[in-house]
């Protein structure tokens, strides 16, 4: 019995690395909530980790998702 509460207490822990969420479903939740805080001309990129800090110039990291693999620069617009 407590090896079975420990494997799943394992699992349960692991799960999120597994987990693979969307880039453009995390995209559109962020986007739903900049949306409902009023804000205006701005962008947001998916980028690969290994290209953040080319890409993100004045932006910032906004969001992480395909695993980790992939990260969302918000830049505000002029």
């Amino acid at each position: 019995m407590k090896g079975l509460i420990i494997a799943v207490l394992v699992l349960m822990v692991a799960t999120p690395v597994f987990a693979r969420t969307s880039c453009e479903e995390v995209k559109q939740q962020i986007e739903a909530k900049l949306e409902a805080k009023g804000v205006k001309n701005y962008s947001l990129k998916i980028v690969p980790n290994d290209k953040v800090e080319e890409e993100k110039g004045d932006g910032k990291v906004v969001g992480s998702c395909d695993g980790g693999t992939q990260k969302i620069i918000y830049t505000r617009e002029k």
